[in-house]
């Protein structure tokens, strides 16, 4: 038998219990290629990094949507500054939609109030994001990004397993701790068959106001070593900018410069 894709719709292999993992998209979605956003530690960037590959598939011309799995910390809405309730329609959640037309499904368009915490285990929480994916009519979509929650427990195993994910990106930070991150995100997308297409360093350096020089805050960055390692490419390298924060905490991600994209 050929090794496991976890695509079950490409695989006549009736008996397999990946098989009985697998959740299906609802039938009004038709999704191209699906991405994961996935680090093994929180507060790296996760979001901000889904958002700007969302904005940059939007301006070329690409139909978008974020499934917003980090269901206890959500925080896309607020960075596109799109407001519930999400509503249901002929037996659907309809995704909310931003300015550029990105659709966007969150825990946190479910809540009356944005600072009321979610306070659920586990399982309730992987049901919503499965809900999050086979309840919603997303239409017709070329990428699907999906703002993994960190580490490597429930949720990040019910996407990996369950959901139709092509691959992940693999966010990080330049501290010491990267190659303890990275290699646990790496080893657990091996292990379920899912490819890495890369990695991406959040807050790289800083520039100078004054005399525009880069400054590394963290030190040098271990990140080339463990993708060289791996033979992982670096993708991007988002530097600490009050900038990208004042956009973010504005609600207004999408006016953000192609620079950082």
């Amino acid at each position: 038998m050929s090794e496991c894709n976890h695509n079950c719709n490409e695989c006549n292999q009736k008996d397999c219990g990946e098989r009985s993992l697998a959740f299906k998209l609802h039938p009004s979605s038709h999704i191209k290629h699906t991405i994961g956003i996935f680090s093994a530690k929180g507060g790296v960037g996760k979001s901000l990094v889904t958002s700007l590959l969302a904005i940059k598939k939007v301006r070329e011309g690409k139909k978008v949507a974020i499934l917003d799995a980090d269901v206890t910390g959500p925080s896309i809405p607020k960075a596109f500054n799109v407001k519930g309730p999400l509503y249901a329609e002929e037996g659907a959640i309809i995704p909310l939609v931003s300015q550029t037309g990105i659709k966007i499904v969150s825990a946190s368009l479910l809540l009356d109030n944005n600072s009321q915490p979610i306070l659920w285990r586990g399982p309730l929480i992987a049901g919503m994001v499965k809900q999050f994916y086979t309840d919603v009519n997303y239409g017709d979509l070329d990428y699907l990004f999906i703002d993994m929650p960190p580490g490597t427990a429930d949720v990040s195993l019910t996407v990996f397993q369950s959901l139709n994910l092509e691959s992940i990106i693999i966010v990080t930070t330049p501290q010491d701790l990267v190659n303890e991150i990275v290699t646990k995100a790496i080893e657990m997308a091996k292990k379920m068959n899912i490819k890495v297409l890369g990695i991406v360093e959040n807050m790289a350096y800083a520039i100078c106001p004054d005399c525009h020089k880069k400054f590394k805050l963290f030190g040098e960055s271990h990140v080339k070593k463990v993708a060289d390692f791996y033979q992982l490419p670096i993708l991007g390298e988002i530097p600490i900018d009050p900038a990208i924060s004042k956009l973010v905490d504005s609600g207004m991600i999408e006016l953000i410069k192609d620079t950082y994209l």
